[in-house]
């Protein structure tokens, strides 16, 4: 039988504890392990989430990398077409981390109704598009079908069908500049097939979706001509040292950038989030550890006659540090357990009721977005467990220094 342990069992398990002075502190420091958990699951669930959804928003519409001809200077639309008669294409095998790349093309255009008119950039993109983001923010209607014929169907944003009273089904016109001014614009006749709402303004307010075709028929291109090429990664983490690599594959006529060099201030925001979260892990870990020495102080002065006892009996000072040792490890037990039940519970509600809206014009989302693992719920579990405890062995060294003698005479 282990010794310590029993002997902290029957501490824990005392009914009359209530009447002794530890009974609120011990309470006040599981609430403050309790809150210190739900807060890091907040913190890191929330961060993640957010910075998780951003990326998607933007790898909706640019990949994660983009590979497009050097004279485009990154602009928004395509100023000179490339072939896609390129090695990479349509498998980047010289890089494995690529698992996607797709063909697209941009061109600027003004949609005119009978009351108003609106500047926007076409995107045409090919049967090979992945649509599984656009899928998602897909708030009525259907994604386009593209078949062997060019396609008239283009999906829009709600900001444009509210803005210019569009809905499902109905015809707009898109007029395109001549290259030479003086001859009138060419027009376009689209059929909305899906209303999409991304919540990324900068996006929404600019994008409609068509057929390729349609771009390169209005740019007089061949069919192996397109605007750039959209690739995907399997691991973001790793979207810097992969763009790398792509760029050193492509020709020296065509240049490789990734989101991160196209949207630097977004991310340089995003990155703010994780510097929050290390840090309000920090002070909550150091909160409940301030707790936990305080309660593991008071135990100890509440029991310093059975120390006493213990010490006379032949108990060894490490043994009696293990039997209170013990017995706080019951405490963060306990508080890890109410804050995993209240945490977790509090996230899965926002999860899938989504409660807490967020203004999308300052986070790019509508309401706050949570990313839940086990594997951070286990490392926050096991990480403040351990560092509770060895923040206890340094007060535990008090009973070294309590007397038998005086200790049984303590009152």
């Amino acid at each position: 039988m282990n010794f310590e342990y029993f002997v902290s069992k029957r501490l824990v398990t005392k009914t009359d504890h209530k009447s002794n002075i530890s009974a609120p502190i011990i309470k006040i420091a599981i609430s403050a392990i309790a809150i210190g958990i739900i807060m890091m699951f907040v913190a890191i669930s929330t961060g993640l989430g957010l910075q998780n959804k951003i990326r998607e928003k933007i790898a909706a519409f640019n990949g994660h990398i983009v590979i497009n001809n050097f004279s485009n200077n990154q602009s928004t639309i395509t100023q000179n077409p490339i072939t896609t008669k390129q090695d990479f294409y349509p498998e980047f095998t010289a890089v494995p981390e690529i698992e996607h790349i797709q063909k697209v093309a941009t061109k600027y255009g003004i949609i005119r109704t009978e009351t108003d008119f609106e500047g926007i950039v076409v995107k045409g993109v090919g049967e090979n598009y992945r649509w599984k983001y656009l899928k998602e923010y897909l708030t009525k209607g259907q994604l386009p079908i593209f078949d062997e014929d060019i396609s008239r169907e283009a999906l829009i944003s709600n900001y444009h069908a509210n803005r210019l009273g569009f809905d499902v089904g109905d015809k707009l016109i898109v007029y395109f500049i001549r290259e030479d001014q003086d001859r009138l614009p060419r027009s376009v006749g689209l059929t909305i097939s899906g209303i999409f709402d991304s919540g990324f303004k900068e996006f929404d307010e600019t994008y409609i979706i068509t057929d390729l075709r349609q771009i390169q028929r209005l740019n007089n291109w061949e069919k192996d001509q397109i605007g750039q090429f959209e690739l995907f990664v399997e691991d973001f983490t790793e979207i810097q040292d992969v763009g790398y690599k792509v760029y050193e594959e492509v020709d020296s006529f065509l240049n490789a950038s990734t989101i991160i060099e196209l949207y630097p201030s977004i991310f340089e925001w995003l990155k703010m989030f994780d510097f929050n979260i290390i840090l309000i892990i920090g002070i909550m870990i150091l909160v409940a550890g301030i707790n936990m020495i305080t309660a593991l102080l008071v135990l100890i002065l509440e029991r310093t006659q059975m120390i006493g006892i213990l010490k006379s009996l032949g108990s060894s000072d490490w043994s009696i540090r293990k039997i209170f040792l013990y017995n706080a490890g019951f405490l963060i037990f306990k508080g890890l357990f109410w804050g995993n039940l209240i945490g977790i519970s509090l996230l899965l509600i926002q999860k899938y009721l989504k409660v807490i809206p967020l203004n999308p014009e300052t986070y790019y989302v509508s309401e706050a977005p949570i990313y839940l693992s086990l594997d951070y719920i286990f490392v926050i579990n096991i990480g403040t467990l351990l560092l509770c405890v060895l923040m206890l062995l340094v007060p535990s060294v008090i009973i070294t220094k309590i007397s038998p003698v005086k200790a049984m005479k303590f009152e």
